[in-house]
């Protein structure tokens, strides 16, 4: 065991749960509430355009959700495994998860992508974009098509450095990414006017951005794990029981999806203006939840690593205090 994973050990298993749990949600609430504000800002400049511009990002949410989803299956179910075998004091192991996690996610995310961006038309139609929503839908799902692979890494690296403990590292990798996409909206919609396709192309880029920094953070050695294709698991088991682990956060993500999806094609009778609303509110209501979620995500490394180093009164007096 080398300092850095030493001092982190002492610091989770260690720290009293009413100090530690605090302080890894605040970082994570913080990142969480920043996504859904530029969330909104985006839809803001966008409102700009039009009623239907507006309404193509709601149609677009589903499309985000399902990448989403993929990165939180990988991230939550490597994530906890992770934070388990480091608790025990398995390294190797922690490397394994992690690289697996990565490149999996990574594999997924861009067949998905290139999927989308073949049958885009019938694709923004399905999650319920009506024929005035269509063009802007089709410019703004193409970039958030491109952007889906870095979205659903960018899951699964934040999501690892939250198991270890490193949730202000992971704060700064998502924030970073949100900011850039504040700035770059009005300069590339009405600087450069590029309209709708500059919203699109600000998110897509500023999502890519994040991913680097994410992926900074593993490379400088600010993490335990390593992520290396080298070390990606040569065991069915491992990659199964990965799988098996984060499948409960894919089943959420794509009901979310689904759910936003059966409201755009109710709402679509009512006008795209309805379309617009609903996902106004939606954002909002997303801004509230994020404390929530960001909360529960500070038990998840306490409770993880304490039960790795069989600390099993830790984990019980975590899940009370939270």
């Amino acid at each position: 065991m080398d300092e850095q994973e030493r001092n982190q050990y002492q610091k989770l298993v260690l720290t009293p749960v009413r100090r530690l749990i605090p302080a890894l949600a605040v970082p994570t609430v913080a990142s969480m509430m920043v996504t859904m504000i530029y969330n909104l800002v985006d839809a803001y400049f966008v409102g700009l355009i039009g009623t239907s511009a507006a309404a193509a990002t709601g149609i677009l949410i589903s499309v985000q959700a399902v990448f989403q989803a993929i990165g939180f299956m990988h991230g939550h179910g490597a994530g906890s495994i992770i934070s388990r075998k480091l608790g025990a004091g398995d390294e190797e192991a922690a490397h394994r998860y992690a690289s697996t996690a990565f490149f999996s996610a990574l594999g997924i995310g861009c067949a998905l992508a290139l999927l989308g961006l073949v049958f885009l038309e019938p694709l923004m139609r399905l999650l319920g974009s009506t024929q005035t929503i269509l063009p802007y839908a089709k410019s703004y799902g193409f970039y958030m098509l491109l952007a889906g692979p870095g979205l659903a890494v960018a899951c699964v690296l934040n999501n690892i450095m939250r198991y270890e403990g490193k949730a202000f590292y992971a704060m700064i990798g998502l924030v970073s990414g949100g900011v850039l996409n504040m700035v770059g909206d009005p300069i590339l919609m009405f600087g450069l006017g590029m309209g709708i396709d500059g919203a699109g192309l600000s998110t897509a880029a500023s999502q890519w951005i994040s991913v680097g920094i994410l992926g900074y953070m593993f490379l400088s050695g600010k993490t335990i794990s390593r992520i290396n294709p080298r070390r990606i698991t040569r065991s069915p088991g491992e990659y199964v029981g990965m799988l098996r682990n984060g499948f409960p956060s894919l089943v959420r993500q794509v009901l979310n999806s689904v759910a936003t999806m059966t409201l755009n094609i109710c709402a679509g009778p009512y006008g795209d203006a309805a379309i617009a609303a609903m996902t106004i509110d939606g954002r909002i209501m997303m801004l509230m939840g994020s404390v929530m979620i960001g909360i529960g995500q500070g038990l998840q490394p306490v409770a993880a690593y304490n039960y790795g180093a069989r600390k099993y009164r830790r984990v019980r007096q975590g899940f009370k205090f939270t």
